[in-house]
């Protein structure tokens, strides 16, 4: 009898899933277009003159979120006089991968240039936050001809004591995750969802709107959220192999962090990267936390067109 009911509240479960991922795709809609990779379709958003004076910007966002965390305060700022390209990472918002297993910066670093060649872009300065630090560094040593510059928001650069959440563990697990996925976490997660967001933005204050305006519901969709519990698992090995190499970055760096940071700790992360890079800048923010994009956006702006700016000329000299 037990195992009846088990079933079919199960059962009951994947049904409400499956209804709640038609209601909040169709609340999200995918707002750009699709370019096919191999391994993946990545959605990608062109915001600003494509004849702009100077190189693109190209924006990564970080864990547990898709491009509209970029876009909103500082992408469409930037874009009023900037080329800009936001971009879903494999397996978020409306990017779509083949593989899970496909989680790291190294294979993502791979997906995203091929996408930015098929679209004709060349250097570009990379505007990167948390987890996609980790994406924009090793895009710098596998890339080199594509990364001109890095401006750097709590980014993730090293290996850190301790894991990343039970749950993201139980997510990344065969049969376990999947079950999980396609049964309690978009019911359990509308109620969670919210108040996890405001934990990160600690100790500034989240907007009331930020859930919806980021559309960070789309991330409880079972193939988003396995995705994103993958990329958190892997994270770790993958940056204590590529943290060695950083010396070899010769691409401007500029790091913005928060000295309140309670996710990444930029103690563990952007001062040791600041001292490692050799064109590195760390600009560290009293009393920000995580998301500098929206505790600072004028900083991060104003350091984004001083790198664009620093560019133009090198840009310029080669279309000559």
């Amino acid at each position: 009898m037990l195992t009846v009911v088990v079933v079919t509240a199960l059962g009951i479960l994947a049904l409400v899933t499956r209804a709640g991922v038609l209601l909040v795709e169709r609340a999200y809609p995918a707002q750009g277009r699709m370019v096919e990779v191999e391994g993946a379709v990545l959605h990608i958003v062109e915001l600003g003159p494509r004849d702009a004076a100077g190189p693109p910007v190209v924006m990564l966002h970080g864990a547990s979120s898709n491009l509209e965390a970029m876009r909103q305060p500082v992408g469409e700022r930037l874009a009023k006089s900037h080329r800009v390209l936001l971009i879903d990472r494999p397996g978020h918002g409306w990017s779509k991968r083949a593989r899970l297993d496909d989680s790291t910066p190294e294979v993502q670093g791979r997906m995203i240039d091929e996408a930015l060649r098929k679209l004709g872009i060349g250097r570009a300065v990379l505007v990167v936050h948390s987890w996609a630090g980790a994406l924009g560094l090793r895009m710098a040593l596998d890339y080199p001809e594509r990364v001109a510059a890095l401006v750097m928001l709590a980014p993730v650069a090293y290996s850190w004591p301790g894991g990343v959440g039970r749950y993201n563990m139980l997510a990344a697990m065969p049969v376990v995750g999947p079950l999980l996925a396609h049964t309690i976490t978009l019911p359990l997660g509308l109620f969670v969802v919210a108040p996890g967001a405001r934990g990160v933005f600690f100790p500034q204050v989240m907007s009331e709107g930020y859930v919806g305006d980021t559309a960070t519901k789309l991330l409880l969709r079972p193939r988003e959220f396995l995705a994103n519990a993958r990329d958190l698992v892997t994270l770790k090995a993958a940056v204590a192999e590529q943290a060695p190499r950083y010396a070899a970055i010769k691409a401007p760096i500029t790091i913005i962090s928060g000295d309140a940071d309670k996710t990444v700790s930029t103690h563990i992360h952007s001062r040791p990267l600041a001292a490692a890079a050799p064109n590195a800048r760390l600009i560290v923010l009293p009393g920000v936390g995580h998301m500098v994009q929206n505790a600072a956006p004028d900083l991060v702006v104003s350091e984004a067109e001083a790198m664009i700016a620093t560019m133009a000329p090198a840009a310029a000299a080669v279309a000559n």
